[in-house]
């Protein structure tokens, strides 16, 4: 951790990246590939707050197609979009100082310490920022189990349906509520409306169609005249023992 960067209490950023492939050959996995699109999520107090950032990298190379059958992002799909070292800067004012949440970390941060190596750039991650991996996490809960993210959202029971193919700012969202559900059990995740009631973001989106399915349109049956003698029949039971049930004293109140 920096010791001149002052860490915000429970800032914590959750964040994935999508690449042009891996290094297969090599010692380490990121050596001749480049980060295509950077997702990342703000959470402070277990809460999402709707600030993000997010953005597609023009990688100066071509995507290898086992990696495009990943996420789906083409080489004609990144032509126009900036270099690393022009989003460099405002992606370090997003992260420095935070606690980073990533599944499988040293693949990502791997790749972004390259990257900025690449633009001549002094920032080491875990010099500026606590990094967490959910997959370690995951293999200490559930050790000889897949922890893959898609597993995860299924032993949680997290909906994922709406993931095809990866993307780095969804999978980020989805990561949220993976990592809060390993800590936290039912914290609900959601965000600081009145902060945020401007917020546009496609975070906002994601969160507003998860309380849309959780708003469930509950069905009230009322007792008919024969429960309801029933009901009369078992209060007379116990006011005989009781002098007089609670029940009966609130409808007197309420008449």
């Amino acid at each position: 951790m920096n010791a001149n960067k002052t860490l915000v209490p429970n800032r914590q950023i959750i964040l994935d990246t999508e690449t042009t492939g891996m290094n297969q050959n090599g010692k380490n996995h990121y050596e001749g590939h480049r980060i295509i699109e950077i997702g990342a999520v703000e959470v402070v107090n277990r809460r999402l707050t709707g600030n993000h950032f997010h953005v597609y990298i023009n990688p100066e190379r071509l995507v290898d197609p086992e990696a495009f059958a990943v996420h789906g992002i083409s080489d004609d799909d990144l032509r126009d979009k900036p270099l690393f070292k022009d989003i460099a800067n405002d992606f370090i004012k997003f992260i420095d100082g935070g606690e980073l949440i990533i599944h499988n970390a040293p693949f990502d941060v791997g790749f972004m310490d390259y990257e900025f190596r690449m633009a001549g750039i002094n920032f080491v991650t875990a010099s500026h920022c606590i990094v967490t991996d959910t997959l370690a996490m995951a293999r200490r809960l559930f050790p000889g189990k897949r922890n893959n993210l898609d597993v995860l959202c299924e032993r949680y029971q997290i909906d994922n349906s709406h993931r095809t193919l990866h993307g780095a700012l969804l999978d980020a969202e989805i990561l949220a509520e993976v990592y809060l559900a390993m800590t936290g059990g039912q914290t609900l995740l959601s965000f600081n409306q009145e902060e945020n009631s401007s917020n546009n973001s496609i975070s906002d989106k994601i969160a507003m169609e998860k309380i849309k399915r959780d708003n469930f349109n509950l069905k009230i049956i009322r007792a008919n005249s024969s429960e309801l003698a029933e009901h009369g029949r078992s209060l007379d039971k116990i006011d005989k023992k009781s002098g007089g049930s609670i029940w009966r004293k609130l409808d007197d109140l309420s008449s």
